[in-house]
């Protein structure tokens, strides 16, 4: 399997206070999510997976310095890998450090008919704030939108719209962008405007809650690509309904 065939999975949440027990929630959320799964091995440094007889332990071992180590399926043909770290303060929105949790996946049937329980396992053992599940290819598509004058000057691909720096951003809250599978906490939904029955029928059709009362919302209905116009097009409306996504709106 290339990256070009992935999932991606990314997660911000509140920086880590020592073991909270995220750690092992958000892998256990991941093999919950998809039958068979176990991530119990690590990687050497030649890249090899050396199995993990006591994975928990080990990993609450690990778990420092505001992150915590990769574990892997062991399957070097159908790689599936997580890890987390710490984004500090000075680079996050609204001065806040935080946990940013990435997971990588074949981008098949079985992970794409798991994709939103998997994205609210690791979302929720996480306690994110946001976060999304996106095929690589659109993936690095999307985040070409985020841009700066001095730092990252350019022209966001197919039309959409720039997206400021996480730093810019105001609060933690406010989601840095789009994917094709959205996790809003309770939050981050209420400081974005998400649901307005009246406006967002289309959404909440293809939406779920959560036991936290976040939500899961999937912009298509299979996995975005923006060679797709029906998909670009939902991409692009998407963020027209959502202005506050990217740090778009200036507080008046």
């Amino acid at each position: 399997m290339t990256e070009q065939n992935s999932l991606l999975l990314i997660v911000y949440a509140p920086a880590l206070v020592g073991n909270d027990g995220r750690t092992l929630a958000v892998v256990h959320g991941m093999e919950r999510a998809l039958p068979g799964l176990r991530l119990e091995w690590k990687v050497s440094p030649e890249g090899k997976p050396i199995a993990l007889p006591q994975r928990d332990a080990w990993l609450v071992e690990g778990t420092q310095s505001g992150g915590f180590p990769l574990v892997c399926n062991g399957d070097e043909g159908y790689p599936v890998t997580v890890t987390g770290w710490g984004k500090p303060a000075r680079l996050s929105p609204g001065g806040q450090s935080l946990l940013e949790v990435h997971a990588s996946l074949p981008l098949d049937g079985a992970v794409i008919a798991a994709s939103a329980e998997l994205l609210e396992g690791v979302a929720e053992g996480a306690r994110a704030l946001w976060g999304h599940a996106t095929p690589f290819r659109a993936g690095v598509e999307i985040a070409r939108q985020t841009t700066d004058p001095v730092h990252k000057p350019g022209v966001p691909p197919r039309g959409l719209p720039a997206l400021k720096f996480p730093e810019k951003i105001r609060s933690p809250e406010i989601p840095h962008r789009l994917g094709w599978l959205n996790y809003w906490s309770a939050a981050a939904a209420q400081t974005i405007g998400f649901p307005e029955p009246s406006r967002d029928a289309d959404l909440l059709s293809r939406a779920r809650r959560t036991a936290t009362g976040g939500w899961v919302v999937r912009l298509t209905e299979t996995p975005l690509d923006l060679d797709t116009p029906a998909h670009l097009e939902a991409l692009l409306r998407a963020y027209e309904r959502f202005p506050e996504i990217g740090g778009r709106v200036t507080p008046g």
